[in-house]
């Protein structure tokens, strides 16, 4: 007879066996999955043609990511361009991008080779803020048809409405004149300048594409403002720079997901503006670039395959308030920062302004010739403050070769622009504020063929001609009615930079002394 006592060691001896067998497969399975995985990974990413450009060894499926500086990731392209060369290369998971670095590249690339690089890949961190291929627009848009009607549409629209004319100098002008008196308000005490230089810039994008400036104190434009400077503050956050690289993260839950409700939010102010539009447009009179493309609208009404669509509409006004504000503000802070830091070079400025305009005449473009000093001034200000450090990137449709390497079709390619503007082998002290970079001899302005802050290309900034006003204009006009210093017993401004989408420089107070 068989007792309970003899049945139970039998039992777990029998139960152990089974799960040591089952043990040994789970390991088993869990090695041949690895060896699939790192064969996989070896197929996807390491078997290149040997022309590929050269790069950091990348770990199995992390890549180079655990390599990245993701807070600085310009300063990692550096680090590895100084390394590896002008043409090379970064892998994330099994993602390969290329870099393109120094003048001479990116001259043939953006130059000769424009149409290589001229379509975008999909970026999940700008496609939370409504930015994608399929989205519209004229950033992230791919190189296509629609893309270069509106593109075309744009530039011929800003330029009817004033962008290059004297009609928009001064609107400029006017605006500058609302800014000293907010500056002159301050009463010579210590202030941080960000939000009334850029409520002055939003202004100018505003009276081209929405009819009219704001009151400093309006509601709905205080409600722009505040929103994209939380947009540009979210993006300027570890994940989202992390997303830009390494895409899957993008479906995780997390702060990331506060960009597409500011996003939705700033549409859906516009939306509003759009509708009023509609109700008070006169078909004779175009107010501003709403007004045109609402026309357009109406002469391809019933073509579902036309790219002036509602959405396109709403689309391209957000692009050109953010990106129209936030690099022109930006360099105008950058350039009242240099002139506290830099006070020697802000007295010659002033004593240039003071010999040439006066302290009444209202500064224009025709004046520019006359301001060499001042205008080297403000480009070197460009130069230094390189606040677009990386283009967008660019996705390549066919093989293209760049130097002696090759770079396959659909691989997604990074221009390093700050690499341009600070290429020693093109200017003569590179990491320094040197306004004489832009005069000759004779202290006349000299351009230079390596000032490239907006981009080349396919994708170059197409309000090129409108930033250079509003730069030459407020810049000028500020420092002809203010002397600018560092407040006593305030410590001396960092120079450090801040990464989002641009580089703006972080916040500072200064005073504002009337001349």
């Amino acid at each position: 007879m068989v007792t309970l006592a003899a049945v139970i060691p039998a039992a777990i001896s029998w139960l152990g066996a089974q799960a040591s067998s089952c043990w040994n497969n789970i390991t088993a399975m869990l090695i041949c999955l690895l060896l699939l995985a790192l064969l996989l990974d070896y197929v996807m990413c390491r078997k290149r043609s040997s022309r590929f450009p050269p790069g950091p060894t990348p770990l199995p499926f992390f890549g180079n990511l655990l390599q990245l500086n993701l807070r600085q990731p310009h300063s990692t392209f550096q680090n590895v361009a100084k390394k590896y060369g002008p043409v090379s290369s970064l892998q994330v998971g099994w993602q390969s991008y290329v870099l393109l670095s120094g003048y001479k590249i990116i001259k043939e690339a953006l130059g000769q080779k424009a149409e290589d690089f001229a379509d975008r890949p999909s970026v999940p961190l700008l496609r939370l803020v409504g930015c994608s291929k399929n989205s519209g627009g004229i950033l992230m848009a791919p190189f296509s048809s629609g893309w270069k009607e509106q593109r075309r549409f744009c530039v011929s629209t800003l330029k009817s409405l004033g962008m290059g004319k004297k009609t928009l100098e001064k609107k400029v002008s006017e605006e500058t004149r609302y800014l000293c008196s907010e500056f002159k308000s301050q009463e010579g005490l210590p202030f941080n300048p960000q939000n009334l230089v850029n409520n002055a810039v939003a202004n100018i994008i505003c009276i081209l594409t929405l009819g009219d400036r704001f009151e400093y104190s309006d509601k709905t434009f205080l409600k722009l403002m505040h929103l994209s400077e939380e947009l540009m503050k979210a993006l300027s956050g570890t994940l989202p720079q992390m997303m830009a690289i390494a895409p899957w993260l993008s479906y995780l839950p997390g702060p990331h997901h506060k960009l597409t409700s500011f996003s939705n939010d700033v549409s859906a102010i516009l939306r509003e503006i759009v509708n009023d539009h509609k109700n008070t447009r006169d078909p004779t009179f175009t107010r501003d670039l709403i007004d045109a493309f609402l026309e357009e609208m109406e002469k391809v009404k019933g073509n579902p395959d036309s790219s002036f669509n509602e959405q396109n509409l709403i689309k391209i006004v957000h692009e050109w308030l953010t990106a129209g504000t936030e690099t022109t503000s930006s360099t105008i802070l950058w350039g009242l920062l240099k002139m506290v830091l830099h006070p020697e070079i802000q007295k010659r400025v002033h004593e240039e302004i003071e010999k040439v305009l006066g302290k009444d005449k209202a500064p224009m473009m025709e004046d520019q010739a006359n301001l060499p000093y001042t205008n080297a001034v403000i480009h070197e200000i460009q130069r230094c403050a390189d606040i677009a450090p990386l283009a967008f990137p660019y996705i390549t449709h066919q093989d293209t070769e760049i130097d002696k390497f090759v770079i396959p079709k659909e691989t997604i390619v990074f221009n390093h622009l700050s690499s341009v503007l600070k290429d020693e082998t093109m200017w003569e002290k590179p990491y320094k504020f040197y306004p004489e970079h832009f005069l000759d001899s004779k202290g006349q302005f000299v351009k230079q063929e390596a000032f490239l802050p907006f981009s080349a290309g396919r994708h170059a900034c197409p309000g090129e001609s409108l930033a250079r006003m509003e730069l030459f204009i407020f810049f000028t006009s500020l420092l002809q009615h203010f002397t600018f210093h560092i407040p006593e017993n305030h410590p001396r401004p960092k120079e450090d930079r801040v990464f989002a989408l641009t580089v703006a420089p972080l916040p500072f107070d200064i005073c504002a002394i009337p001349r």
